[in-house]
């Protein structure tokens, strides 16, 4: 048998050698590539059904050089199609404005004056203020998260995807930047020609240029535009924006600015036409036309979040979990959710303003909402010692754990508050609609966790539980099988999740939720060696005391997908994933690679908020 090939058992990609294993009597050969344990007999029992897939029993699959041009095209409709032709289309319209708007700008008869003046330059800055305008209608509605929510639960969802309405937010974003650009570029031409037959002299020029900048409406007004317009889109960089989230959500608000300005910017005529009307109330200012639907339903949104924020709302228990993590339970009245959801948190101790979205960890079912929250940043910070929560300061010397027990401590609760210390008021927003909500659309659903990146997901595992076992008047589910993979650095990352794990996997009899864990962090090799001597003839894992072993190593997708396939033939699959973007990208390949028109297809959806 050759030495090199994968047990047929191994989801490992073989990223993690361990020396200390290499003359382990119970390796399948010498010089394997990556050291892997073969499994004894009774933690084969324990191997569920992905795990249990031979290599030679793989599901011979078409390749993308193989299918019809048909085919091909439904592929690319399942997890492509819609997303791709919406921007596409909005791409289109943008390409048309501007085409169309040069064309008119360059064509329109009475504003040959202002050709003969400034040229080139002029139908170009026209052009780019009507890509403007076009930029405004889309701008506001993708953050209107309620109208979102709503539209993505009716049949428009199957064509417009609501799920990328950030994406499309920043798209626009930068849009509205490359437009402003230049139109700003074309007006300093422009104001440079002015200023060039204004005076026979150097000073009288420069004078006029500054003038026609910043003495004149529509220079002062654009000036002001650009300031407010830089300073957004510089903390709305990814980087920016994840470091020093309370300065991209205040300097984010500078758009109220910037409309303004951009009302009365087209209201001073300073370009005026070759023939009356010059310059009448239904010709200039039309800022407010193009913004009316976005801004109106945006504005009831605000009120909205208004109305929802003084509905009685209490934190009901903190609890305090390790690798700081904290749990808020809270009550509030007139509250529905839906497992998959996310809410907005505010905390007016800490900011009145300031609202952080948080996914949802409890279940329908459940009479309370809650999140966990990991406390990294200033917001979380603060957030963690209003509660009363004693995690170690950033640099500081104590373990990271903070002396919490794994089950977690209760801080403290609306009854019996901590110690010196009223538990603070707090604001709720939602919830709203994400990918991660469709589960119940598909019979076979396969759950990916990264890390933290778990927490959607314990609101799904929780409802589908409650379902599958009818208790607390759960509707049923359509659901036959679930996997859930959680990839993480060290079983640490998240022990809170661990009480759930194992009260869904002792429920479960009827093994329909299967659990894949995937450590891949380095082990040291005492630890190896202890996990060795406790694993074998266990009936569970030495790591996590469940019964699926725990896998060492990055998940080999490939094998997983083709097992999918094998198993679940003409079958629609829905994949979720919640974690950094490099492994979305690879779940969103393998979910296209292994798609079959007429067989089982992948679903892919990712947390996008």
């Amino acid at each position: 048998m050759d030495s090199n090939r994968y047990s047929g058992l191994d989801f490992s990609d073989g990223r993690v050698p361990n020396q200390a294993l290499d003359q382990h009597p119970d390796l399948a050969g010498k010089g394997t590539s990556g050291a892997h344990l073969q499994r004894n007999k009774t933690e084969r029992r324990r191997l569920q059904g992905l795990q249990r897939t031979a290599t030679n029993t793989s599901v011979k699959r078409t390749t993308p050089e193989d299918r019809s041009w048909k085919a091909r095209f439904d592929v690319w409709m399942i997890n492509e199609g819609g997303r791709q032709l919406f921007f596409g289309t909005w791409i289109f319209l943008h390409l048309i404005v501007t085409v169309f708007g040069f064309m008119h700008y360059q064509l329109k008869d009475n504003a040959v004056t202002a050709r003969s003046i400034f040229g080139l330059t002029f139908p170009i800055a026209r052009t780019a203020a009507l890509v403007l305008h076009v930029d405004v209608i889309f701008i506001l509605l993708p953050v209107c998260r309620n109208f979102v929510s709503f539209l993505r639960r009716t049949p428009l969802n199957d064509i417009i995807p609501f799920d990328k309405n950030i994406t499309l937010h920043k798209a626009t974003g930068w849009s509205i930047v490359i437009g402003s650009t230049v139109h700003t570029l074309a007006h300093m031409v422009n104001f440079y020609k002015l200023a060039m037959v204004a005076g026979d002299t150097t000073s009288k020029r420069v004078v006029a240029f500054i003038a026609a900048n910043f003495i004149t409406g529509p220079g002062l007004t654009g000036w002001i535009m650009v300031a407010a317009l830089g300073v957004m889109a510089w903390f709305a960089r990814e980087k920016s924006r994840r470091a020093h989230f309370e300065r991209f959500w205040y300097s984010h608000h500078l758009f109220i600015v910037f409309f303004i300005n951009w009302q009365l910017h087209g209201m001073f005529c300073m370009i005026q036409p070759d023939r009356p009307p010059f310059c009448s109330f239904n010709t200039i200012g039309v800022f407010w036309r193009y913004w009316l639907v976005g801004g109106v339903i945006w504005i009831f949104e605000r009120v909205l979040r208004e109305v929802r924020s003084r509905h009685v709302t209490y934190i009901s228990k903190v609890i305090q979990h390790p690798s700081n993590v904290m749990e808020i339970q809270i009550k509030k009245e007139k509250t529905t959710t839906r497992a998959g959801q996310y809410i907005f948190l505010s905390c007016p101790e800490i900011s009145y303003f300031q609202w952080h979205p948080f996914t949802l960890t409890s279940a329908p079912e459940e009479d309370y909402i809650s999140v966990h929250i990991r406390v990294v940043g200033d917001f979380t910070t603060a957030l963690a010692k209003s509660l009363g929560c004693d995690f170690p300061e950033k640099g500081g010397k104590g373990d990271k754990r903070g002396d919490t027990p794994a089950g977690g401590k209760v801080i403290g609760t609306n009854i019996n508050p901590p110690m010196n210390r009223t538990l603070p008021r707090v604001m709720v927003d939602g919830p709203f609609g994400s990918a991660s909500e469709d589960f119940l659309n598909y019979e076979t659903i396969l759950l990916v966790g990264a890390g933290i990146g778990v927490t959607p997901f314990a609101s799904i595992l929780k409802s589908i539980w409650y379902r599958m076992n009818n208790f607390n008047s759960s509707k049923p589910t359509r659901l036959s099988k679930v996997y859930f993979t959680w990839v993480i650095r060290d079983y640490g990352t998240a022990e809170w999740f661990h009480s759930l794990l194992h009260a869904i996997e002792e429920q479960d009899t009827q093994n329909r939720i299967e659990i894949n864990i995937y450590l891949t962090a380095k082990i040291k090799e005492d630890e190896m060696n202890n996990i060795i001597v406790q694993d074998v003839g266990a009936e569970k894992d030495a790591i996590t005391s469940l019964r699926a072993p725990t896998h060492f190593g990055r998940p080999n997708w490939d094998r997983v997908f083709s097992s999918l396939v094998e198993k679940h033939p003409e079958t629609d699959v829905g994949v979720f994933f919640c974690g950094p973007a490099v492994l979305s990208k690879t779940l969103h390949q393998m979910s296209n690679k292994y798609s079959e028109p007429k067989g089982t297809r992948f679903f892919f959806g990712k947390e996008n908020f």
